[in-house]
C-alpha cells in the first residue's frame, strides 16, 4: 500500500518539486489547486498525511489546520518560509505535528514524513538501504556487509541513514547535528564526533574501513 500525501502549497515551483520528490520515493502525492475547495480535496482524497504552507489563498495555515483537526488526526506537517518562533508556537497550538522551514532539507523532510507515517500508521515494510555492497537495515537496527553485521544504536542508526539517503554527497556537520538531535539547543558538537569514532570502530570490525570519509571543514560523505 502506498500511502498518500497531500501538498497544501500555493507556490507552483515548490509544489512541483515536493510531487516529484515525494512520487520519486514511493508516495501517491496530490496538490491542492482550488484553495476555495481545500477541505473538499482533502475529504476526496482521503491523504494520509498533509504538508501544509502557512501563508495561501483565503485561508491560512493555520486555520485549515485547526479545520482538519475538527474530523481528522493526520499528520500534519508544516512547510514554511514563515520562520518565527509565533508561527512555529502557532503550528503546535493549531495541531501540527512538525515544522520545518525553506527552504528544507530534503532527507531531514523525507525523515520526519517517514517517522510520522510509522508512528500514526505502524511500518509497512522493513526498509533497506544499499551502499557499496553494504545495507542499512532500518528495521533491524544494523549494517551488513558481506555477511557480516554490526548493530546500531539509535543515533547510530540516523546518523548513517543520513548518510545513506545523501550518499555521494558531502554532509555538513551542522545537517546531521540538526537531523540527529531535531534542533534541540546547546548540543555538544563533540557528540557527533564520538558517535562517528564509534560507527567508524563498527564499520571496521566488519570490513568496511574508510567506508565514512571526512572531508576537512565540510562535513562527511560515504
Amino acid at each position: 500500500m502506498k500511502h498518500k500525501i497531500l501538498i497544501i502549497e500555493d507556490d507552483p515551483t515548490i509544489q512541483t518539486q515536493l510531487k516529484s520528490l515525494l512520487s520519486y520515493n514511493g508516495y501517491e502525492v496530490e496538490a491542492v489547486t482550488d484553495f476555495s475547495k481545500v477541505m473538499e480535496q482533502l475529504k476526496a482524497f482521503a491523504p494520509h498525511l498533509v504538508l501544509l504552507d502557512i501563508k495561501l489563498p483565503g485561508n491560512s495555515g493555520f486555520e485549515i489546520c485547526s479545520q482538519i483537526r475538527t474530523f481528522s488526526q493526520i499528520p500534519i506537517i508544516f512547510v514554511t518560509s514563515s520562520s518565527t518562533d509565533m508561527d512555529e508556537l502557532n503550528s503546535i497550538l493549531t495541531g501540527g505535528d512538525a515544522f520545518i522551514t525553506k527552504p528544507y532539507n530534503i532527507a531531514i523532510l523525507l525523515a520526519k514524513i517517514a517517522a510520522l507515517l510509522r508512528r500514526a500508521y505502524g511500518s509497512v515494510q522493513a526498509e533497506v538501504l544499499t551502499w557499496n555492497d553494504a545495507d542499512l537495515h532500518l528495521e533491524g537496527g544494523f549494517l551488513e556487509y558481506k555477511g557480516q553485521k554490526a548493530d546500531l544504536t539509535k543515533n547510530e542508526l540516523k546518523i548513517l541513514y543520513y548518510l545513506f539517503k545523501n550518499a555521494g554527497k558531502i554532509c555538513p556537520r551542522s545537517d546531521i547535528v540538526d537531523f540527529l538531535w531535531d534542533n534541540q539547543l546547546y548540543v555538544d558538537d563533540n557528540a557527533l564526533s564520538v558517535n562517528m569514532t564509534r560507527i567508524r570502530e563498527k564499520l571496521d570490525s566488519i570490513g568496511l574501513k574508510g567506508f565514512i570519509k571526512t572531508k576537512h571543514r565540510q562535513g562527511y560523505t560515504l
